[in-house]
């Protein structure tokens, strides 16, 4: 009988401990766990920096309905997607301003994971850096890019958790349906998915990250009419 307990008390132990080890697998980055296809925030989730009192001038207000176009060049070719401004306009208009200033130019895609995604926008390229402010989720289920998903070439931001997001994103590498619809879409990538697919095959080491930089050197933004 004593032998039975026994038995079932290492069998609760184990499922409780898998249990842990997948909720913090899952957290943060398209920590759609770091041992997973699943990404979030710390996979998708980056370990963001706590939010300022007084929100920057970053997402004071929103683009208009529109579109805009977003080149980065990188040390492995030139990558271009299309703003989804009416979809996203805080998320857009977070991206465009941080451009604006230089901010992701020198960063590096810190984190690959074959088959899933490449992420970036880190300017400690550590994959815990942020712009220093947080900013909450556009996850609108009316709009046609909710609606279509983490589909292949999809941009969205990276998150430690419900609107959480800052300066880090990410680049789908195959379509993902069983993402859960967390992070906030913005963009598409109409230009260079053969770059992006590149970088999906570098060689990575701990935490995913390449083993040799992948750097963008500038990234740009133009509206498009």
């Amino acid at each position: 009988m004593k032998k039975e307990i026994l038995i079932a008390l290492v069998v609760v132990i184990m499922v409780l401990l898998i249990a842990v080890m997948a909720f913090y697998a899952l957290r943060g980055e398209p920590q759609a766990s770091e041992n997973s296809d699943m990404p979030t925030s710390a996979a998708f989730a980056p370990q963001t920096p706590p939010a300022q009192t007084l929100p920057p001038a970053a997402v004071n207000g929103s683009v208009k309905n529109g579109m805009h176009r977003v080149t980065i060049k990188t040390n492995m070719g030139k990558i271009q997607f299309e703003t989804f401004d009416a979809d996203a306009p805080k998320t857009v208009q977070n991206f465009l301003t941080l451009a604006g200033k230089k901010f992701y130019d020198g960063t590096i895609f810190h984190r690959v994971v074959k088959g899933f995604v490449i992420q970036g926008g880190d300017p400690t390229g550590t994959g815990t850096g942020g712009p220093g402010y947080k900013f909450e989720d556009e996850l609108n289920p009316n709009t046609d890019s909710h609606k279509t998903g983490y589909q292949k070439g999809v941009v969205a931001m990276a998150n430690a958790g419900p609107n959480t997001n800052g300066s880090q994103f990410f680049i789908m590498l195959e379509n993902n349906p069983q993402l859960p619809r967390n992070y906030s879409i913005f963009g598409k990538v109409v230009s260079g998915q053969d770059v992006v697919d590149a970088i999906g095959q570098v060689q990575v080491g701990a935490g995913d990250k390449p083993m040799k930089p992948v750097m963008m050197t500038s990234v740009t933004a133009e509206e498009v009419k």
